[in-house]
């Protein structure tokens, strides 16, 4: 049940993000849940093998390049899901930056909530 919870936390985080940037463009509420989904499916699975490869860059960058990774994970999810459209690499790597901030704040207040059994 967690996991379903978090996707629907990503997917509202991806339509209102959609909403705000105007490089950034979605059809509706069930495109954003398969948005939300296959990203983090190419989390758990491609990106792990994106930063193997890319490792010595990464360690060069002090880790910046791993916010190039998250762009063209957004950026191959753009090019497999039809009512999601991105206007380019930076808006898709600024996409993916705010998404991160926004998970990261959303996720830590309902791990918090749940921590003291406000569920």
């Amino acid at each position: 049940m967690k996991i379903v919870l978090k996707i629907l936390v990503s997917a509202f985080i991806v339509v209102a993000l959609s909403n705000l940037l105007s490089g950034v463009d979605i059809s509706g509420y069930l495109t954003g849940i398969f948005v939300a989904a296959l990203l983090g499916l190419m989390n758990v699975f491609i990106k792990p093998i994106l930063v193997l490869f890319t490792l010595p860059v990464t360690v060069v960058t002090f880790g910046l390049f791993l916010l190039v990774i998250n762009a063209v994970l957004v950026l191959i999810v753009e090019s497999l899901i039809d009512g999601f459209v991105i206007d380019g690499f930076w808006w898709a790597l600024f996409f993916s930056v705010l998404l991160s901030v926004f998970q990261s704040i959303l996720y830590s207040i309902f791990e918090r909530r749940e921590r003291k059994g406000l569920r």
